[in-house]
């Protein structure tokens, strides 16, 4: 199995997952529960359990795009404890427009955007970003909510006392000709931390599918496994996969690791094939009680593993 950096990544790694989800299978079953920090707890419930002792559940906020200034917590997994808020950052930049959630999360981090260092003395963890975040026409709520994403991400792990912003390894003064003290809305002139706003956070909506993606072996021609994927962990009341015309698929339905996913294995796998139409009714709680249910038709997207 290919080592597993950040598993839950809204459709985009999804491949680690069902590895992940295969090893389970046939590893012992002894399992022990998710460390998570207390923003994850906070807002999904309970972590999950897995066969791993070293996995980690978090939150990533990403800046609303339906009301300007607030933050939308997402819970996201990884096995790389020691580069936790390096795979954190990586993933808040990179935006979440995938999947149920295109056009509902803003992307205030220009283009090219890089992190430069991460560091943490005495628990100030210090983030210096690339130049290249600086958008000279950036108004105040964009500012907010991008600052507010990063304070409220880092801010929830362990140790973490305050968290400071650098551009290009500067607080104050100019980056080519550009106020960074501006940027960090204290005019330049004192060193002040990030200032985590819990209010800023908006209520996780009700649980959603995020994809229904095939998974099989590199080079064959025949899936494995059907996954209907879910945004956070669920418990599956019900689910239903059918065909364009209503009629079910025949197989083995089962949780995926982390209670990510619905999986089905397929009594007649030549069935899939990447672009079918497939209709999916199916019911769920989250582990706080927030329940959803539907039914929704979705292009089977195939992935090879």
């Amino acid at each position: 199995m290919r080592t597993l950096r950040l598993l839950v990544a809204a459709g985009l790694v999804l491949i680690g997952i069902t590895s992940c989800a295969k090893e389970r299978k046939t590893s012992p079953a002894k399992q022990v529960r998710v460390s998570a920090t207390a923003a994850y707890e906070k807002y999904f419930g309970p972590a999950p359990t897995t066969d791993k002792g070293t996995c980690y559940a978090f939150v990533i906020y990403f800046p609303s795009a339906k009301e300007p200034g607030k933050v939308v917590p997402f819970p996201f997994f990884t096995f790389d404890q020691a580069s936790i808020r390096q795979v954190a950052l990586e993933r808040l930049l990179g935006g979440m427009d995938v999947g149920s959630y295109k056009g509902e999360m803003f992307q205030p981090f220009a283009p090219g955007t890089r992190i430069l260092g991460i560091t943490e003395q005495n628990g100030v963890v210090t983030v210096n970003l690339s130049k290249e975040i600086l958008v000279s026409k950036a108004d105040a709520a964009v500012e907010k909510a991008l600052l507010d994403s990063v304070a409220l991400t880092l801010s929830q792990f362990s140790g973490t006392r305050e968290v400071r912003m650098e551009i290009e390894g500067k607080e104050s003064g100019g980056v080519d000709g550009k106020d960074v003290g501006r940027f960090l809305g204290h005019g330049g002139l004192e060193r002040q931390p990030l200032t985590p706003e819990e209010s800023a956070v908006l209520p996780p909506s009700p649980p959603r599918i995020l994809s229904v993606t095939a998974m099989k072996e590199q080079g064959s021609k025949e899936v494995e496994e059907v996954n209907v994927f879910f945004d956070r962990p669920v418990t599956i009341k019900e689910l239903r996969i059918t065909d364009g015309g209503g009629k079910s698929f025949e197989g083995e339905v089962y949780h995926s690791v982390f209670d990510m996913a619905a999986v089905l294995k397929p009594k007649e796998p030549s069935l899939f094939k990447a672009g079918l139409p497939v209709k999916v009714r199916w019911k769920v709680t989250d582990k706080v009680g927030r329940s959803a249910e539907g039914t929704g038709e979705f292009s089977l997207e195939v992935r090879e593993h």
